[in-house]
């Protein structure tokens, strides 16, 4: 059977419904291809996960983290999960993306373009790129 599954695209929709105040900020940036033409969708399914934000034709998790986040190894599984199906994912503070929006999109920017390609660990963001082939 093709198509998309009921229960998947039911919790997306709910999840849709439950943004927070950073994520609707970031939303409002990447949306209708804002962001350098770069199509992104909200609560994409990855397995059994949906990630905040997704650029499908660059592969890339965009996730938008509150304070329980921290150190949280529920969501380095997760991440390890989607590298392994090829996708490369980013976090950041809700509180930065409030803050400090230009430069959420500029780091945005450079995965997208290939600037930014190596695993990176700070106090204000993680990204894990995917596997290279």
């Amino acid at each position: 059977m093709r198509g998309p599954k009921s229960e998947t695209t039911q919790r997306a929709r709910i999840l849709r419904q439950s943004d927070n105040d950073a994520e609707a900020k970031l939303w409002s940036e990447l949306r209708d291809r804002r962001l350098n033409g770069l199509k992104f969708v909200r609560q994409y399914p990855v397995g059994p996960y949906f990630a905040d934000f997704a650029c499908r034709e660059g592969l890339l998790v965009v996730e938008v983290d509150g304070a329980s986040h921290v150190n949280n190894s529920r969501d380095r599984r997760r991440d390890a999960f989607m590298n392994s199906e090829g996708w490369s994912v980013i976090r950041f503070k809700d509180v930065d993306v409030l803050r400090i929006t230009p430069s959420i999109l500029a780091t945005i920017l450079a995965i997208c373009d290939g600037r930014l390609v190596d695993a990176v660990e700070t106090s204000d963001l993680r990204f894990a790129p995917a596997p290279r082939s």
